[in-house]
């Protein structure tokens, strides 16, 4: 239990409202990670406040260019608390959507529904009486969540459009361990689309990278028995690779880097804070862990806000 709890600790770091989201979500972690020893467990958790540190940089830069005058689409979004962290820090976008699968969506809900903590803030921000809420999708002015398959473009479209999504606004895309999950055709097209809906747009992915060496594979055949495919994984291979994606489906610039790299970036006084709250001994296995994942980021137009400036 002591580490579920440091699984909250890690992430709730700027808001509160993450363990009635996340407290589950650190369990399944124990559980994927116990059979591999504590270690193991200690380095994940590094990883992911490594994961969230970067995307929240990159998020707040494009963010203060627009000067929030702009829309945010997580797609793939899960039990994700940026909406709420945003808002207590007055840097909300003119509009926050969330896309997922529609089971995930059911999930979060129910959440939002019962826990006051997290309905209030949307309800503060809504003007009408009423906002529209059914099983699989809520809007309201400033918060939508959408319940969908990105594979299907024509359906996520549809319904992103239904909630007010303004393709004229500057719009900020994240992805987190989602397109490696499709296959390199569905994954382009979804990067595609997303070059091609807005004038003024930027992206950001986090995922594997150098996938093709031993402890690359060992990752795969790990996942694959536990019932788990990497069917995209081929675009992994390297950080020149996941640069070219984005670069050959529409995007004008594109940057990208492996976690280790980014870690060495992280804030000292932070890092020490953590790694003494995790007791990490394991810093080889942090290493390989970290040099197989990376965070992406690409844009397209915006030139005038300065977003081809944006880098971490």
């Amino acid at each position: 239990m002591s580490h579920i709890m440091s699984t909250v600790t890690l992430l709730t770091v700027e808001a509160g409202r993450n363990v009635l989201f996340l407290f589950s979500g650190g369990l399944c972690r124990y559980r994927c990670c116990r059979d591999q020893g504590i270690a193991c467990f200690h380095v994940s958790l590094l990883g992911y406040f490594a994961r969230v540190h970067g995307i929240n940089q990159l998020t707040k830069a494009f963010l203060q260019k627009t000067e929030c005058h702009c829309q945010v689409i997580n797609l793939g979004a899960g039990m994700d608390t940026t909406f709420w962290i945003l808002k207590d820090q007055d840097l909300l976008p003119s509009k926050y959507f969330e896309v997922d699968f529609p089971m995930i969506v059911t999930r979060k809900l129910q959440s939002i529904k019962f826990k006051p903590l997290l309905s209030k803030p949307i309800l503060e921000l809504h003007s009408e009486d009423t906002f529209q809420i059914d099983g699989h999708m809520l809007d309201s002015k400033r918060y939508a969540i959408i319940g969908a398959d990105l594979r299907d473009l024509s359906e996520l479209e549809e319904k992103l459009k239904k909630c007010n999504m303004n393709t004229q606004l500057p719009t900020l895309l994240i992805t987190e361990c989602v397109l490696v999950y499709m296959t390199p055709e569905q994954s382009a097209n979804l990067i595609k689309w997303a070059a091609n809906s807005f004038g003024t747009a930027m992206f950001i992915n986090y995922e594997q990278v150098n996938m093709d060496d031993r402890f690359g594979q060992i990752m795969i055949e790990h996942l694959r028995r536990r019932q788990c495919d990497l069917a995209g994984v081929e675009t992994c291979k390297s950080l020149e690779s996941q640069k070219e994606r984005l670069l050959s489906n529409g995007w004008e610039t594109a940057s990208a880097m492996n976690m280790m790299e980014l870690y060495s970036k992280l804030p000292r006084t932070e890092v020490s804070r953590i790694e003494a709250l995790e007791l990490l001994d394991e810093m080889e296995l942090l290493e390989q862990l970290m040099k197989h994942y990376c965070l992406c980021w690409a844009t397209r137009g915006g030139s005038e806000l300065g977003l081809e400036e944006i880098t971490y």
